[in-house]
């Protein structure tokens, strides 16, 4: 959350810069598992001139990502009222790295639940490009918010473990990214999800140790 505000910035101005670093970010992580169903979609238009199904492809990419968007402006607004709460109550900063570990240990419990195995399942199996979608505008972009709602639902917790760690870590980032992209394209998604899962409860752990 290192572009929360601090005092006196303002508030539309760090939320602007903390979505373009956001927008940024997912870009760069989500290209990995993306391209695979991007070219899965182009397989789907047979028949589509070349310009057309360029404008197709990209409005797919443009709705994937709208729910990390919507990931992010929530993420700001959660961020907001923790610094807000910090800045009026000072004692809350104390309980901050405790609540981070807190947090990294439901995260990573996440990735062994029959919750995550399903997520990742239906992320994996292609399954809303079984029935190709219609050569249009609409449809296109239909496609690409359901290929983006199916992916943020899969991988939301592993986002909200780089947050609880600090989305400006590089190391994080890289480990998440890692993770990401392992999960749908390693032949064995559950181990790695178990493997992402005790790293991040390992760290959760440490977090709260510091403390104490």
């Amino acid at each position: 959350m290192g572009e929360m505000p601090m005092s006196g910035q303002a508030w539309p101005g760090a939320a602007v810069s903390f979505l373009g670093i956001w927008l940024l970010m997912m870009m760069v992580m989500m290209l990995p598992s993306l391209v695979p169903m991007l070219a899965r979609y182009r397989r789907s238009l047979r028949g589509a001139g070349g310009i057309h199904r360029h404008g197709l492809m990209a409005l797919v990419g443009v709705g994937y990502f709208v729910p990390w968007v919507v990931f992010g402006v929530a993420a700001f607004a959660a961020g907001a009222g923790v610094v807000a709460a910090e800045m009026r109550w000072g004692m809350v900063a104390q309980w901050l790295p405790v609540a981070a570990g807190v947090a990294l240990l439901v995260v990573g419990g996440v990735q062994f639940t029959e919750w995550k195995a399903r997520q990742l399942a239906r992320c994996r199996e292609g399954s809303a490009c079984d029935c190709p979608p219609a050569p249009n505008a609409l449809a296109a972009w239909r496609h690409g918010l359901r290929l983006g709602v199916r992916c943020s639902l899969c991988s939301g917790n592993l986002m909200l473990a780089l947050l609880a760690i600090g989305m400006m870590d590089l190391v994080a980032m890289a480990a998440v990214t890692l993770a990401l992209s392992a999960e749908r394209l390693a032949p064995a998604p559950l181990r790695v999800a178990r493997v992402a899962g005790v790293t991040i409860v390992v760290v959760g752990l440490l977090t709260i140790a510091r403390v104490s």
